[in-house]
């Protein structure tokens, strides 16, 4: 099998990448299907409306981050997966059933809003360190990868087959159909052979959330990771929002070509996550450069002139953003200990999506305060900034030293806390001449 899909030669995995491929097509369409109940339905147009559903969305993973951790490290993760994942369909089908019948208001979305951050909070870490019990830890790398493929394939279809949905029946009918698809993870779930899992050792006794907080205090390595994603996740990832805004205010566009939009930028995040899957192993490097590109693919859609030149743009943004993240995410479950990989990817997560409460809110208040365009311009000046300032301290800090090795190519050795084992070389291009 080829290298870039090499986890799928588990069964297990197989059954569950296909589960999630189709339930991923749905939150899709569930996402844009919500976002525009809010924007043309319950509000005229709102931008901060759809900023408070966005936060209200995300803040559980800021404030739950500790127990749902805890949680995904003490009990099995298969039964916790199928309590969210059950959970998400229920409240999905009360919003699509109340879209349908036409009483819907913007309060019902901001309750269930709530209800699914909570419920995604959860499953968030219990999904993510799941993984590494389905293949063995050769493939890890692979597998994170390629559920960033599943999740991306899901937004290169959902979206523009929201778009049709919401045209041709309407909007509760596209809420109802992501309803549907949540058939399919639960049933991969139930079907995943429980004797060919490689269940980690579950965390007992107490002071577990302390453990998982003093473990990340030790890991400088980590915790430069978690700030990049941080600043990435808080301001430069709030797409729904300003493809949005973009698509209705700037270009005067309806549900269609805003759906699309999702699609043509998940071309790109598609692209990203296949080439990581290649990647044997993920790269300080790679995280960097990918930020670098980032910046500058979201300054030439912030500036985008028209319609098609913005959805243009949008290919290399999700490029470079879906490279960053799939790179951050397989660098924390691969450097981090088995027993702890619950814990500290409730508070990746929590680092990465917690900052939207405050940033979805913001970009709102951006948007009606200074125009649609600097939602996405936000985005690059903070990144950017983030950037110069990692690089400064990487250029001065004693955990960091470059020596030139044979045929004078320059490598860049970053060393972790001297306490630690862990050592990663990233060889960097020589300097122009």
């Amino acid at each position: 099998m080829s290298p870039t899909f090499t986890s799928l030669e588990v069964r297990n995995y197989r059954l569950w990448f296909a589960g999630a491929l189709v339930s991923n097509i749905g939150t899709w369409m569930g996402r844009v299907g919500q976002d525009w109940l809010v924007l043309t339905v319950l509000t005229a147009g709102s931008a901060t409306a759809l900023g408070v559903v966005t936060g209200l969305q995300f803040l559980p993973f800021l404030l739950l981050a500790p127990w749902a951790g805890l949680i995904a490290d003490r009990f099995p993760k298969r039964r916790t997966l199928l309590a969210t994942q059950t959970m998400l369909a229920v409240t999905s089908l009360l919003l699509g059933v109340l879209a349908v019948t036409g009483v819907a208001q913007l309060w019902h979305v901001y309750v269930i809003a709530l209800l699914q951050g909570v419920t995604t909070a959860i499953d968030n870490p219990a999904r993510q360190a799941f993984v590494s019990e389905m293949v063995p830890d050769d493939k890890l790398a692979n597998a994170v990868s390629l559920n960033s493929a599943s999740f991306n394939l899901g937004r290169l279809i959902g979206p523009g087959a929201a778009g049709l949905v919401i045209a041709w029946w309407g909007t509760g009918e596209a809420l109802l159909l992501n309803t549907v698809t949540f058939v399919f993870v639960i049933g991969a779930i139930l079907m995943l052979k429980t004797n060919e899992l490689r269940p980690a050792p579950l965390a007992r006794g107490r002071g577990g959330i302390r453990d998982g907080f003093r473990y990340v205090r030790r890991r400088r390595d980590i915790q430069l990771v978690m700030l990049l994603v941080f600043v990435l996740g808080t301001f430069g990832m709030n797409f729904q929002i300003t493809m949005a805004l973009m698509a209705t205010k700037v270009f005067d566009k309806g549900a269609s070509e805003f759906g699309l939009l999702g699609s043509i930028m998940a071309v790109g995040s598609l692209t990203a996550a296949l080439l990581s899957a290649r990647r044997q192993r993920p790269r300080l490097r790679v995280l960097l450069v990918a930020l670098v590109g980032f910046t500058v693919a979201t300054a030439l859609a912030a500036l985008a002139p028209s319609y098609w030149l913005f959805a243009l743009a949008l290919v290399p943004v999700g490029l470079t953003a879906l490279t960053a993240l799939t790179t951050a995410n397989a660098m924390v479950q691969t450097r981090v200990a088995p027993e702890m990989r619950g814990r500290v990817m409730a508070l990746y997560m929590a680092i990465f999506m917690g900052g939207t409460p405050a940033g979805a809110p913001l970009i709102g208040w951006i948007s009606e305060t200074f125009g649609p365009r600097w939602t996405i311009g936000i985005g690059t000046v903070a990144v950017g900034v983030t950037l110069v300032g990692v690089s400064i301290w990487l250029a001065r800090s004693q955990n960091v030293r470059v020596s030139y090795e044979s045929q004078r190519r320059p490598r860049v050795r970053v060393r972790v806390d001297a306490a630690l084992p862990e050592r990663a070389t990233h060889p960097v291009p020589e300097p122009a001449r």
